[in-house]
């Protein structure tokens, strides 16, 4: 894959994920109007977890009669959020290297919370702890120092977080350690993972049906706004963008336009909430945020029952993240698990040192690599303990490696946006990239995207903020629910972190320090997790290389 190659558009067909099996019967096909309108106020370019919160705050601060047009090119949220992997955690252990990142990433997670609590969302919310396998002793000790320098400069975000260490090393049995607000009780055996070089337990964390929020969110705005006001059109891509070079008294006002096998639409304010797919309408992105295929399965667990205690599938009470690292590939793994009064599924990602090239640069969706299908059906159970899961199958139900295979029910592919620097791009487009004029004016264009992957415990309110940027405004300007009120305290004083801002300076920093996707993906396991070698002190904060040795 060359290094700077642009994205493509999403394909027209694509896998199939368990998220999207009851879609919204509003939302299929929905276009509001038969036609793609001419002019639009703003346009927003994506239909996810970002581009759907970006319109819910947008016509939050609009002045009634604003037109907002919001295009996907597919279905609505069938890209990254309609196909992860169904949880949002924080990253908190590490945040001694960015702590306001992981403020931020707390505080969307509590809107969000609060959110679905307040509206009573139908998205399966459940939350649940968190829990950081480490299954090499290496990265174990990178987390637990990562703690440590945490509780030395950020007593309050250690104490969200609990280390569990193996029998050995403890004076209780293997018992959670640390300053965080557990039970102090854990071990590595209760949480399943009794051959885990180490773990860390994170309180705050979710499962969730994506999707469902996102559909909620589209179809209240649906319901509350007029077209002339709100305009949804599906299946209706994108295929070029520009800036009008000559303008006269008839299109100033509308400088963007927006190219669509439907028609072109001109708009004052154009929001690319395209993530991976940015580089296909800002080609100048194509080496800051990268295109990268992940797989997902939902596996059927082994029932309890083959253990004696009961008929019930066995429930993990917790959601996963499992790090390793072998030679030059890492293992990131992540896992959750459907509420097992609904579908009990286990959804467990990951595997991508199987595919091809790892999947960096890929943009399409629609096939499955059976290595990585193999692997996601094999590799849960060690480390997780699934008892009696080993003993319950013959030996001709054994794959070829001698791994007992899960069933699959459900098996996908989705598309992350791999940020160069690890942090998302929010803000206006500066003009050596390809947006306009960097006066200060609300005219522009705007991106909100680049979330390497952690796009939950972010998105939403990086939505605000770019929504704030538009409108050139902290207040709002037409009236919100009561249940919205109930939850503005959450986030009222929460600002973007300024890692996560998109100037020309931070570009020209990147490009200058940091390794391209690719290569940093080619270069071995350490620059997988870059967040947790710099909390851990073993990486300089430049992200090209460390400042003391590190294992490999």
């Amino acid at each position: 894959m060359a290094v700077r190659e642009v994205a493509g558009l999403p394909t027209p067909t694509s896998t199939a994920p368990i998220w999207l099996k009851e879609p919204s019967a509003t939302l299929q096909g929905h276009r509001t109007t038969a036609d793609l309108p001419a002019l639009a106020d703003v346009v927003v370019v994506g239909t996810g977890i970002t581009g759907s919160f970006a319109a819910r705050f947008l016509k939050a601060r609009q002045k009634p009669g604003t037109s907002l047009v919001v295009l996907d090119a597919r279905e609505a949220c069938w890209g990254a959020t309609g196909r992860n992997g169904g949880h949002c955690q924080p990253f908190l252990y590490t945040a001694a290297a960015s702590p306001g990142v992981a403020e931020f990433e707390l505080a969307t997670f509590a809107y969000l919370e609060s959110l679905v609590k307040a509206n009573d969302i139908p998205c399966d919310w459940t939350s649940l702890s968190g829990v950081h396998t480490f299954l090499a002793q290496d990265l174990f000790d990178l987390a637990a120092a990562a703690v440590d320098n945490l509780e030395r400069s950020r007593p309050d975000l250690a104490a969200l977080v609990r280390i569990v260490r193996p029998p050995s090393d403890t004076d209780a049995a293997g018992t959670g350690t640390g300053t965080g607000t557990g039970t102090g009780k854990e071990t590595l055996a209760s949480l399943r993972i009794p051959h885990a070089a180490g773990a860390i337990v994170q309180k705050h964390a979710a499962t969730l049906w994506p999707y469902k929020l996102v559909a909620w969110v589209l179809e209240q705005l649906l319901a509350q706004f007029p077209p002339a006001e709100f305009n949804l059109q599906t299946n209706t891509p994108v295929t070029f963008l520009q800036q009008r070079r000559h303008q006269d008294e008839s299109n100033s006002s509308h400088p963007w336009l927006l190219t669509t096998p439907r028609g072109t639409i001109a708009a004052r304010q154009v929001l690319l909430a395209t993530n991976a797919y940015t580089s296909h309408l800002l080609p100048a992105f194509a080496d800051l945020i990268v295109p990268v295929r992940g797989q997902v399965a939902a596996l059927v667990p082994p029932p309890a029952a083959a253990r004696g205690e009961s008929d019930d599938p066995i429930a993990l009470g917790h959601s996963y993240v499992i790090m390793d690292h072998a030679s030059s590939s890492a293992r990131d793994d992540y896992l959750a698990q459907r509420p097992v009064d609904v579908d009990v599924d286990f959804i467990f990602g990951g595997g991508r040192p199987s595919q091809r090239g790892q999947g960096v640069g890929v943009w399409n969706d629609d096939e499955l690599e059976e290595p990585v299908a193999r692997y996601l059906r094999t590799n849960l159970s060690p480390p997780l303990d699934l008892t009696p899961h080993d003993t319950r199958v013959a030996s001709h139900q054994l794959d070829e490696d001698g791994v007992p295979p899960l069933d699959a029910t459900y098996e996908w592919t989705g598309i992350m946006g791999f940020s160069r620097d690890h942090h998302a791009w929010v803000g206006r487009v500066p003009a050596s990239l390809g947006g306009g004029s960097d006066d200060s004016d609300q005219g522009g264009l705007w991106l909100c995207a680049g979330y390497s992957g952690h796009g939950m415990p972010v998105a939403a309110l990086a939505a605000r903020a770019v929504a704030e940027q538009m409108t050139m405004t902290t207040t709002t300007t037409t009236t919100t629910t009561t249940t919205e009120e109930d939850v503005r305290a959450v986030v009222e004083d929460t600002k973007l972190p300024a890692e996560m801002a998109l100037t020309a300076d931070r570009v020209r920093r990147v490009r200058e320090s940091c390794e391209t996707v690719l290569e940093a993906d080619q270069r071995g396991w350490a620059a997988h997790f870059p967040e947790l070698l710099l909390a851990a002190g073993h990486l300089d904060p430049a992200g090209k290389g460390s400042s003391v040795s590190v294992p490999v």
